[in-house]
């Protein structure tokens, strides 16, 4: 029983350090450095959005809760703001996309310029006040 109950104890010491490590930037918008294969310009008209502004893209699912989350921030910061294009894409409904932006969790999103080079993301849930900095200089 002292055994089982030290492996418990040495399981939690482990894990609760990992889990921080692996949630610590969760939700932070992360730029993308020029010249990263992830910025070079993507059409923008395959995914069914104009190249007239900046453009959001985050992949979700039914059954993620924290996508509900993520659809009410940025649904809410695009109206602010005006010429946001938004799309919402479900990673069941269309893994060939998640695979192509190299999405590993979900919810994750990305913010596209004008000319179709990613210029931030970020997994998890970013604030609504993040969000706007990271698009109002990519409408000017």
């Amino acid at each position: 029983m002292t055994t089982v109950l030290v492996a418990i104890a040495a399981a939690a010491v482990v894990a609760t350090p990992a889990g921080w490590l692996l949630t610590r930037r969760a939700g932070r918008i992360r730029q993308i450095r020029p010249g990263s294969a992830r910025h070079e310009a993507v059409d923008l008209a395959n995914l069914g959005l104009s190249r007239d502004g900046p453009a959001v893209v985050h992949f979700s699912a039914p059954w993620c809760g924290p996508c509900d989350r993520v659809r009410t921030v940025v649904g809410q910061v695009c109206d602010d703001l005006g010429g946001v294009a938004h799309l919402e894409i479900d990673l069941d409904a269309d893994p060939a996309a998640a695979h192509r932006f190299a999405v590993l969790s979900l919810p994750t999103t990305l913010i596209f310029d004008a000319e179709g080079r990613q210029r931030y993301r970020t997994s998890g849930v970013p604030t609504a006040s993040d969000l706007r900095c990271a698009l109002e200089p990519l409408l000017a």
